[in-house]
């Protein structure tokens, strides 16, 4: 059984101003049809709780060699946080980050050795994997608790760095937006099964 305050579900608008709640039961492939990016927030500040709920989906995630190669800064300070959206807003692009009251800044941080040794020698770089299963499962359990999340690469990294007193060797893949959504769910457009996937052969 889920609980939620504020969701668009199913084109319907399930947001309460009261203090009542909406119970809905959600199996997983439900779920995935939930989260969206979401790029129209509400002023209703998120919960630290279930800020935490979501660095915990995050921090057990899978990674190659349990490398666990990430690190979660939360940014939900309104000044700061409003900063780092002038960071990811320009060009016309990114004005959204503005209304989310949560901007979540992944680090990417050192492999362990086993990892790093194995990417190199099959060229592969398993942390940038690692890093994406993590956040999928941030946004994930984000859309379980009825909170919408957009997943930004559009940024300015050093000025983050330096807003964040981020190592200058260290790299910012990926800022997770986070708040209560104002946009309903729409129906996903994705490629047909027979296009994305294939039986015992590619051809």
């Amino acid at each position: 059984m889920l609980l939620f305050k504020s969701l668009y579900y199913n084109g319907q608008n399930l947001s309460r101003k009261d203090s009542s709640f909406v119970y809905l039961r959600m199996d997983f492939s439900e779920l995935i049809k939930l989260r969206q990016s979401v790029r129209q927030y509400s002023d209703r500040s998120v919960e630290r709780e279930k800020i935490i709920a979501c660095l915990e989906a995050a921090r057990l995630a899978p990674s190659a060699n349990n490398s666990q190669p990430w690190k979660f800064i939360v940014v939900d300070e309104p000044e700061l946080k409003n900063r780092v959206a002038d960071c990811t807003a320009s060009l016309g692009m990114n004005k959204f980050t503005y209304q989310a009251p949560v901007m979540v800044v992944v680090v990417l941080e050192k492999e362990n050795l086993f990892s790093s040794l194995g990417g190199k020698v099959k060229d592969k770089i398993f942390c940038h994997y690692d890093v994406g299963l993590a956040i999928g499962q941030f946004c994930l359990q984000a859309a379980e608790l009825g909170l919408g999340t957009c997943i930004i690469g559009w940024f300015d990294e050093k000025k983050i760095r330096e807003l964040l007193n981020i190592n200058r060797k260290r790299r910012i893949p990926l800022i997770i937006s986070l708040g209560y959504s104002e946009t309903p769910v729409k129906a996903k457009k994705r490629k047909p099964m027979d296009e994305m996937s294939r039986w015992n052969a590619y051809n």
